[in-house]
């Protein structure tokens, strides 16, 4: 059968049980545009090409599969750079497809031409330039499987426009070889048994969940060791959800604004079982007193990252769901008793300096308002955010009892995520109900998806917390830089007058009594709806680790008198 390059390219996406892309049309992808027409794949024009980023991640992350997003060349290709990169510093599987010029033409300055296989080399797991129509099959053949397998991450194809145009054969390969990458699955029986003496040796074990636990998806079996084992589970950013908030065993984020019991764990463990997690500098604080008295074992698919950070004493490379599930026979029942009782001393101590301990003062607390989402949601929605305070305060309060349900900026912490990545988490779970927690700088980054939200009917829930701050950088001004506040202080559009300008509904909320009609009105109406919060300007996250800071060195808020 002979197809143009271009048909061949949808042929091989709807093989791969692709239903939706993200995109932007141009001049060097038209031909894809127009062979798109043929094919069952609703497409889902953004209004910048950032957005299409961030809602094929946000699509990925909600739905386990690999998500899609297109751009034309030059300026079309290089605004889906920072989506890219987000989806590589959180391992997140999508397929990016740019258009290129024709071959004949590439290193000529020809219009709209740039180098997007060289500038996102160092921010993809792979990418591609394909110059001819055959290559596109087994390209895209391999893309998806490279996307997806191992460590996921963003994987790129460059496709000339002449090869888009030009007609070949079709046959679709069935088989990826690609003898240069094995993912490993297994770790070697013997460091199973290192590991399973250290555990035997332990009284004060910390499990560290990462976000490598959802991408592997070995809850349930991480579950079951935590409760064999009797370890409390503490957990990354991107971990969040992988092991109940609700489990006994659960103690809550860690890091530099996690839970201040959590990072008091961390420091008196005498072992840290660090599962699909790559020890990043906002976990562990300064690393030469991080954990000091704690063995470490590191189960990790990503050879790369072992001793990447911090040296551990025992690596398990392998798939971390893999790994687990051999190790869970092999160990023997345990009770830490006084150890969890020390950590429950530790977190009552915290619980008295808590925010949610405060009375009704009449102020908008961000925290309080996240807390009461929780409560109006059951903890069962779909939560994105942008990044930010916002988003450090819904971590800490908005509770998670199920995996896939926190889409977050982790590694790249990148402003302007949060709606488009909910738009993305629609497409995945359309019945599900989704929110978006976003702060007036963040939302303004991407804010026009919102006439994308309303072309496709996408019922997502959009909370805007409207300091008029960039609240974090505010913060670190206010503790770091004897609070002379430097390019922080913003002006905000109405945002209530904006969202109705895209045909959105939307209300603003001064005073907490009006938070939990707010939130009902929000969820009874169908489609996209915005709240603007006018929240308390100058409140501050807590704990706080500092820059340089051991991680039990935690700035905590002070006992209210």
């Amino acid at each position: 059968m002979e197809l143009s390059g271009a048909e061949i390219l949808w042929e091989c996406l709807t093989r791969e049980g692709v239903e939706v892309v993200f995109g932007y049309p141009g001049g060097a992808n038209m031909p894809i545009y127009d062979a798109m027409l043929m094919y069952p794949v609703h497409h889902v024009l953004v209004r910048h090409e950032q957005g299409a980023a961030h809602m094929a991640d946000g699509y990925a992350r909600a739905s386990g599969r690999v998500g899609v997003a297109m751009a034309t060349s030059g300026p079309g290709a290089t605004n889906l750079v920072t989506g890219i990169a987000t989806a590589m510093m959180d391992s997140s599987p999508v397929v990016f497809i740019t258009g290129q010029v024709a071959a004949h033409l590439i290193g000529g300055d020809a219009f709209q031409e740039t180098d997007v296989t060289g500038i996102t080399l160092p921010i993809t797991k792979h990418n591609y330039l394909v110059t001819r129509a055959d290559e596109i099959a087994e390209v895209v053949r391999e893309a998806f499987y490279i996307a997806r397998s191992g460590r996921p991450g963003p994987v790129l194809i460059d496709i000339c426009k002449n090869a888009q145009i030009e007609k070949t054969e079709f046959v679709y390969p069935e088989e990826v070889r690609l003898p240069g990458y094995q993912p490993p699955s297994h770790a070697p029986k013997a460091d199973l048994q290192k590991a399973v003496e250290l555990i035997g040796r332990a009284k004060r074990p910390v499990i560290l969940c990462g976000h490598g636990v959802v991408m592997s998806g070995a809850e349930e079996v991480l579950q079951h060791f935590a409760v064999k084992t009797h370890t409390p589970v503490t957990s990354t950013l991107l971990g969040l959800g992988a092991f109940p908030a609700s489990h006994p065993l659960s103690l809550g984020m860690m890091g530099m604004h996690g839970e201040a019991h959590c990072n008091l764990a961390i420091q008196n463990a005498d072992l840290l079982l660090a599962f699909g997690m790559r020890f990043d500098d906002r976990v562990t604080g300064t690393l030469t007193t991080y954990a000091p008295g704690a063995k470490k074992v590191h189960i990790e698919i990503d050879p790369s990252e072992v001793h990447k950070n911090v040296k551990v004493d025992l690596p398990l490379v392998g798939d971390l769901k893999t790994v687990l599930t051999d190790l869970v026979p092999l160990v023997d029942e345990y009770e830490h008793d006084d150890w969890l009782d020390q950590i429950a001393g530790w977190k009552a101590e915290g619980e008295a300096r808590s925010i949610m301990a405060w009375p009704d003062d009449g102020k908008l607390y961000v925290s309080h308002l996240i807390h009461d989402l929780w409560s109006a949601t059951g903890g069962g929605a779909i939560v994105t955010t942008d990044v930010g305070q916002h988003q450090m305060w819904t971590a800490q309060y908005y509770a998670l009892d199920k995996p896939n349900r926190w889409i977050t900026s982790g590694g790249a912490g990148t402003m302007g995520f949060g709606l488009p990545s909910a738009i993305g988490a629609w497409f995945a779970h359309p019945d599900d109900e989704i929110w978006t927690v976003a702060g007036d700088g963040g939302f303004q980054m991407t804010a026009a998806e919102l006439s994308t939200a309303v072309q496709e009917g996408a019922n997502v829930k959009i909370a805007i917390m409207n300091n008029n701050f960039l609240g974090m950088v505010r913060q670190w001004q206010e503790f770091f830089f004897e609070k002379r506040y430097s390019g922080v202080n913003m002006t905000t559009p109405d945002f209530v007058k904006l969202a109705e300008a895209h045909g959105v509904p939307a209300r603003l909320v001064t005073a907490p009594e009006e938070v939990q009609e707010a939130i009902a009105w929000a969820r009874n109406t169908p489609g996209p709806v915005v709240i603007e919060f006018k929240v308390e300007k100058e409140e501050a996250v807590y704990p706080m680790v500092p820059a340089g800071a051991a991680l039990d060195q935690m700035l905590r808020r002070p006992v209210r008198s």
